[in-house]
């Protein structure tokens, strides 16, 4: 449930403003429907002027190609038509709220990504959204129309100049190369606006909250303008959303910072020029441990499930994962799985019971020695004359994740996999084995952040074994066996991966930063050839500024080198 809470200025009449920051779900209308009329029932009490909820509130953000339905467009316009009738019962009370609904010309793609005004049963006014995002993970010209043009509209006692995300998204120090010819916050001032607000889908990833905030206040003091900034909270399919909604006075000044991670609806007065929230950043290790919490929950309560299965190895990854998700979800929903082979070293079957009942989960030990020696059994013949190698070690891997796919099918659990963003990039994963699952929860977390997690983890006391912090990194798929057997040092793999996939940088660029080219080539060229394996994960809880997934659209059948 949200918080509530309300901020006033003693001897003035200013307009209320509530914001909500609140967890739609896409498709949801009813649902989506429900929380706008909680919200304003909640709010009734000190009668708002206005409240204001986030980008396509009504039906949920991203909803993709859900948009070419036409079926879908149609539900979005019977949600607004019952929004209005809600309205009515609220009739001294605006409503700001984000919807899809077609252009009504024949031309173009057909529909607005639009704000929509609604008071007393009427829509008031409507703004669409300017400049579509086609980066990273947006892709937002794919499906709507830009705004023909924007204009101010008087309410109350405020002239409102309303945008939509990357409206305000307009700051030339964000850009290499600034991709658009207008600012709709620039206009909206020069057209007499007296209170700039922003709706918003903004999802996480590790240091926004500061970009976004800088960016937010600066409007506010380039224009000498009050900003209401909302943001969507929650979790929907790769993408993370951590609220942060701001209320900024006219000199760029923090009156009211919302918590990240969480729904929360506050009243705000929008004369207010007093400040009295500071804004503090979060520290970065704190977001993504709480982004990935929020990522999970909200992935397993929109699809339907209730608990989760994950192999435990006994390594850093696993141990991880397992925290997060007892921390998501609660212990009771959490079965922990070791599945000992033929070179699994007695520690690692101890490390995770001991991380087990620290967590208070249920565990089990199933050994995949004997299906193992059957599965060489039945390949040797085929295998003669071949010496041993990534073949039967990837046998193991693949028994491990046939396992717990049995398990999520006779149980209904969800499996999460425990790979981490360094692994993905160079392919050090199994297809079919410890790829296999529903959600890939640290797939965007390089192993050098995967370190600082368990040690955040560990903050107040152990919870996973410190020998899973010390021991090298190790699959056990052979006798010995460490990673580094075959990757580079993480620390430097880590630096050549943010460099090459986060950054975009070439061999040139990266080995001018001090890296061996040796070394940078061989990521470079192991990245390039692990695509057709990325193709093929689970969806992965975004963190970083680039992720593998929806962000990144590299293709597989090709030959290119940087």
């Amino acid at each position: 449930m949200p918080m509530y809470g309300i901020l006033r200025l003693a001897d003035t009449e200013p307009m209320k403003v509530t914001l909500a920051q609140l967890n739609p779900t896409i498709g949801d209308y009813d649902g989506n429907l429900a929380k706008i009329q909680e919200t304003l029932r909640a709010c009734a009490g000190h009668a708002p002027d206005l409240v204001v909820f986030p980008e396509l509130f009504l039906c949920g953000y991203p909803p993709r190609d859900l948009l070419e339905r036409a079926w879908f467009i149609a539900q979005a316009r019977e949600a607004v038509d019952r929004l209005l009738e809600i309205s009515r019962l609220y009739p001294a009370t605006g409503i700001l709220v984000g919807a899809p609904l077609p252009t009504g010309r024949p031309n173009g793609k057909g529909l607005y990504n639009t704000a929509l005004l609604i008071a007393d049963g009427r829509v008031l006014f409507q703004q669409n959204k300017s400049l579509l995002p086609t980066y990273d993970v947006f892709d937002e010209a794919r499906y709507f129309d830009p705004a023909r043009s924007v204009a101010v509209v008087p309410f109350r006692d405020e002239i409102l100049g309303v945008t939509i995300c990357e409206d305000a998204w307009t700051d030339p120090e964000l850009w290499l190369r600034f991709p658009y010819d207008s600012d709709p916050v620039a206009a909206l001032a020069d057209a007499g606006a007296t209170l700039l607000i922003n709706i918003s889908a903004s999802p996480f990833r590790a240091g926004k909250e500061v970009i976004r905030a800088r960016l937010i206040s600066g409007h506010a003091r380039k224009h000498r303008l009050p900003f209401l900034f909302v943001n969507q909270v929650g979790a929907n399919d790769e993408l993370i959303f951590d609220g942060r909604s701001l209320f900024m006075d006219c000199l760029g000044r923090p009156v009211a910072v919302f918590p990240a991670f969480e729904e929360h609806v506050v009243t705000v007065d929008s004369s207010d020029q007093a400040p009295r929230d500071a804004y503090t950043p979060q520290p970065t290790i704190e977001t993504v441990y709480r982004a990935l919490l929020l990522g999970i929950r909200d992935y397993a309560r929109k699809t339907g499930f209730r608990q989760v299965v994950l192999g435990l190895s006994g390594g850093i990854d696993s141990a991880v994962t397992c925290c997060l998700a007892v921390a998501a979800l609660g212990p009771e929903n959490v079965l922990g799985v070791t599945m000992p082979g033929p070179f699994s070293s007695e520690g690692s079957i101890e490390d995770s019971r001991t991380l087990a009942n620290n967590l208070g989960i249920r565990f089990q030990i199933i050994p995949i020695m004997n299906v193992h020696a059957a599965y060489l059994a039945s390949l040797t013949p085929f295998f003669e004359g071949r010496p041993p190698d990534v073949a039967e070690e990837n046998i193991q891997a693949r028994i491990r994740g046939n396992t717990l796919m049995a398990l999520s099918n006779k149980f209904g659990y969800l499996v999460l996999t425990t790979g981490n963003k360094s692994e993905l990039a160079v392919g050090y994963c199994t297809l079919y084995g410890d790829m296999s699952g529903g959600l890939a929860v640290i797939a965007d977390v390089p192993k050098t952040m995967v370190y600082e997690l368990a040690r955040y983890i560990n903050r107040d006391g152990e919870v996973i074994p410190q020998a899973s912090l010390t021991k090298p990194p190790s699959a056990e798929l052979r006798p010995n066996q460490t990673d580094q057997d075959t990757l580079p040092p993480y620390e430097v793999l880590d630096a050549i991966l943010k460099l090459y996939v986060d950054e975009g940088r070439s061999l040139a660029e990266i080995v001018a930063e001090g890296h061996d080219q040796r070394t940078a080539a061989w990521v470079l060229r192991t990245v390039d050839r692990n695509e057709y394996k990325r193709w093929q994960a689970a969806p992965g809880l975004k963190v970083t500024s680039k992720a593998f997934g929806m962000g990144r659209r590299m293709p597989v059948a090709a030959r290119y080198s940087a």
